[in-house]
């Protein structure tokens, strides 16, 4: 696993004054991956990196000859407006900029005039999701979500025995998933109502959000080699924030026998920001479990697996409705849980993924399942938060809710943070139910 070095040292400070802020996600000790173009230019989007309220133009910084000639030239396949080619280089790549620029966006540093010409301003730009996802796996890693969601639907067997045994998922569509600020219509499908005689089609009326986290795969495997756990993260590029929006109605008709489809399918969300496993590296932690739950089978299990496995990032999920923004009501606060919690490690849901042979490549994405926690009112979902709409939840504004009304935005929210260390951050993410489309 990534190991701490002095690109992670607490004391270090930035030039760019905005990422000295205790309370910016983007300090000196962060310096996330994305792709970023002028806000309302249609250009090719062009890779950067956050460093507080402020994006770094990399191909610039490249230009200028701010970066040696081997990390440049790592970035020379860029051009596409994606990260593709990047993240396939794996690790070594990914930690060569990240000690360049560690060094060049310090405070003394050299050129600081230099570097400043490829800095926009963040509220300036408008970010693209930060490469082509070509597949989307879905895990449910959430163990405090499963129980909750399985206690709705069997109330006597919440947990299927399978779930402590092996990483289950089911395979997205890579094609409706965009980054914060996405809008989407409400979805429409068949529901069955338990005493309607058929189903009918029609518009939702049960969307509901789901806070997850997404691991990207940063160098790939040939088709028909699996990936061993001791080399997992060798194959990981770093994770974003991820909202598997959801039909709640629709599921419940369709998703047996073959699971979710048409309920999930319409709209994924995620954070424009690429953390980076080396920005991980000070928040992991010991990866347990309760000691009467059976052992990971050996091709899940390993000595850094359990010593660094489970990472220690807090999550929160906030809701703005369309009459809250009419009043300049900030977005309120629905619950708060940790990753630390889940039940599968990335390493292990990575692991899981090939080991039938399945060829991973860069840029696929895949979900974490989502993250409750384990106390009342950490749902990760209004499913849970509303128990599957039975009861209503009231709103500051004096509105309530049990599923998402049309011009709901959900703000999903992720901050790392730790005794001698830097707190570093996501962004957002963010999106909006719009109305569905008529006829």
């Amino acid at each position: 696993m990534t190991p701490i070095d002095d690109t992670h040292d607490p004391a270090l400070r930035s030039w760019v004054e905005s990422a000295n802020d205790a309370d910016t996600d983007f300090p000196l000790q962060n310096l996330p991956l994305g792709m970023f173009r002028g806000a309302g230019e249609t250009g090719v989007l062009r890779a950067g990196v956050a460093i507080g309220d402020q994006v770094l133009d990399l191909h610039a910084a490249a230009g200028a000859a701010l970066l040696d000639d081997a990390v440049a030239a790592s970035l020379g396949g860029q051009l596409d407006g994606t990260l593709n080619t990047f993240m396939a280089l794996g690790a070594p790549a990914r930690q060569a900029l990240r000690s360049a620029l560690s060094a060049g966006l310090r405070e003394g540093a050299p050129r600081q005039a230099d570097w400043q010409r490829c800095m926009h301003a963040a509220s300036s730009v408008e970010m693209g999701l930060p490469c082509r996802i070509s597949d989307y796996t879905d895990f449910y890693a959430g163990i405090h979500h499963a129980r909750a969601v399985g206690k709705l639907f069997r109330p006597d067997n919440p947990l299927l025995p399978n779930y402590t045994w092996v990483p289950s998922g089911y395979h997205g569509r890579a094609s409706s998933i965009g980054v914060s600020g996405q809008t989407f219509r409400r979805p429409r499908g068949q529901t069955k109502a338990a005493d309607a005689p058929m189903p009918e089609f029609g518009p939702s009326k049960r969307i509901d959000y789901e806070l997850e986290l997404g691991l990207f795969i940063g160098r790939g495997n040939a088709l028909g080699e699996p990936i061993a756990i001791e080399r997992s993260e060798d194959h990981a590029c770093g994770v974003v924030l991820l909202n598997d929006w959801s039909a709640r109605d629709i599921q419940a008709w369709e998703y047996q026998p073959l699971g979710p489809f048409l309920a999930k399918s319409f709209a994924t969300t995620i954070s424009p920001w690429i953390v980076t496993l080396e920005a991980l590296a000070p928040f992991r932690s010991p990866f347990t479990r309760p000691a009467e739950d059976p052992k990971p089978l050996p091709y899940l299990d390993s000595a850094d697996n359990r010593e660094r496995g489970a990472v220690d990032i807090g999550f929160e999920v906030l809701l703005q409705t369309r009459a809250m923004r009419a009043a300049g009501l900030a977005p309120q606060s629905l619950m708060q849980s940790n990753f630390r919690d889940a039940y599968w490690t990335l390493a292990q849901m990575l692991t899981h993924h090939a080991s039938n042979g399945c060829n991973l490549q860069a840029g696929d994405l895949l979900g974490s399942g989502t993250q409750s926690g384990p106390r009342p009112g950490q749902g990760g979902s209004l499913l849970e938060l509303t128990d599957g709409g039975k009861t209503l939840l009231t709103l500051a504004s004096g509105e309530q809710r049990r599923f998402l009304e049309d011009g709901d935005s959900v703000v999903l929210r992720g901050r790392c943070t730790r005794a001698g260390y830097r707190s570093i951050g996501f962004g957002a993410c963010e999106g909006t139910v719009l109305a569905a489309l008529t006829g």
